[in-house]
């Protein structure tokens, strides 16, 4: 019987039924190579709870080394949000029975959240007395984060942030999204307004309904009213069918209006009435439509200060008002550029293929010394572009764009508020206008010099090409 136990042994890894073998005879044994080698994670404890082997790839799912493990008890090391009421292992040494495809979610030594999927199994030595028990876990985040993108779906864990500032907006979000009230978010071009908005809408009780997300920059004035509303057949010139408006798309969902602060005020005016009574008329229609969505509008210009220029209507400010979320620029939280790093590559990894792990400590340094005008955005594109010129596993300082590992970028100016957000009213003008300085300055009412002086002064980049 001894001797059959012994040629189940090298079957370890499968730990679909229980394993025959002592501790030491576990580590010098060939099967030990075989834990190494795998890509899943694999500890075993005593009967104490006690971790007496750690594999190599649990040093990297958990962060934590082997050395560091052994001799600690598995709930201080592993941290699973099952260990203090429905744990596994204890399950499995009180009833000598495995427990198969257990979800769980646990806490790196990073202090990052990871969802895994594990199982157990028994532990015996030759003599077939239970000595401890033995777990394999799965790194389950790049199999999430694919569904995730299937799904476009996003939650409070996508928006990535240690720095007080996210914090703050992260412990708020639940707070926002329980709620139905009109939602204001404001804050730079890249900080991830729509990001924010995914995530209140997926937290809150209309994720079964659609979010539907339009920037409103991006739309000719004269078409603005015909998306939202709608239009019937006849309404215009090339209106040769009825056609729904983003208003009834969004029934039961959520509506994000970006750039809210762009639209003219005979269109607020129009937007105003439709928030009051969730009713409206598609152009060139008579019948009156409802629709039952949630509004949340986004600014990268502060709206207020817009009503103190005249150029945003007052009462539809304070409609929108009713909650406001303010996004930090990316160099007012420079502890979150490591985090937000490490979690493009991952994503990158998913969707590009190569097998790029880690940023080395000087480019690391690179990005911490960067102003990043373009906020996360940028910080985004410059992990993409790392991701085409490294060959390697890991992204170097010279695999970061120029402007970054070279240092050409604008040196970031110290600028008033006031001058903040006349610097970010001259870059959604320049980007409405593709960039030309030309139409840029007669729609700002200054001359084109005025327009580049002002840019050098605030910092912003001035485009590579006009139209």
């Amino acid at each position: 019987m001894e001797k059959g136990r012994k040629q189940k042994n090298p079957s370890l890894p499968d730990n679909l039924r229980p394993v025959f073998c002592d501790i030491t005879s576990l580590i010098q044994s060939p099967c030990c190579t075989i834990l190494e080698s795998i890509s899943d994670g694999v500890f075993t404890i005593d009967r104490e709870k006690r971790i007496t082997s750690f594999n190599r790839a649990a040093e990297h799912i958990t962060g934590l080394a082997r050395q560091e493990a052994v001799g600690q008890f598995c709930f201080d090391v592993f941290r699973a949000d099952i260990c203090a009421k429905n744990c596994a292992l204890e399950k499995t040494l009180l009833n000598e029975a495995p427990q198969i495809n257990i979800s769980a979610r646990i806490i790196t030594q990073q202090g990052e959240q990871k969802p895994i999927s594990l199982s157990t199994n028994i532990l015996r030595n030759a003599k077939g007395e239970v000595i401890g028990g033995v777990e394999t876990f799965r790194d389950l985040s790049d199999l999430k984060e694919l569904q995730r993108r299937l799904d476009r779906q996003y939650v409070r864990e996508d928006i990535v942030g240690k720095s007080p500032q996210m914090q703050k907006i992260l412990s708020f979000l639940p707070d926002i999204a329980e709620s139905d009230s009109s939602v204001l978010i404001q804050g730079p071009t890249g900080t991830g307004k729509e990001l924010a908005a995914r995530a209140i809408h997926n937290l809150s009780r209309r994720n079964k309904g659609p979010f539907v997300a339009v920037n409103c920059a991006a739309l000719p004035e004269g078409l603005l009213e015909s998306e939202l509303f709608g239009h019937v057949k006849g309404a215009f010139t090339g209106a040769v069918r009825d056609k729904s408006g983003y208003f009834l798309a969004a029934d039961q969902g959520t509506l994000f209006l970006d750039e809210i602060g762009t639209t003219p005020f005979a269109f607020q005016s129009d937007l105003l009435r439709v928030l009051e009574s969730r009713e409206f008329t598609p152009v060139g229609g008579t019948r009156t439509v409802k629709s039952d969505f949630r509004i949340i509008a986004a600014a990268n210009l502060p709206l207020k200060q817009r009503v103190a220029d005249g150029e945003f209507r007052e009462d539809l400010f304070y409609r929108l008002n009713v909650v406001t979320l303010e996004l930090p620029p990316l160099s007012e939280r420079r502890e979150d550029i490591p985090l937000l790093a490490d979690r493009f590559i991952e994503k990158l990894k998913l969707s590009k293929g190569k097998n790029i792990r880690e940023i080395a400590p000087d480019a690391l340094q690179a990005l911490m010394e960067y102003w990043f005008p373009g906020n996360v955005r940028e910080l985004e594109n410059a992990i993409e572009y790392a991701f085409i010129t490294c060959k390697d596993s890991v992204i170097r300082k010279q695999h970061l764009p120029p402007e970054i590992a070279q240092k050409e970028g604008p040196a970031a100016p110290r600028l008033s508020e006031q001058q903040q957000i006349e610097a970010e009213k001259i870059r959604t003008f320049l980007r409405q206008n593709a960039n030309s300085r030309e139409k840029t300055a007669k729609a700002l009412g200054i001359s084109r010099s005025t327009l580049w002086r002002k840019m050098k002064k605030l910092g912003i980049t001035p485009p590579e090409s006009e139209t």
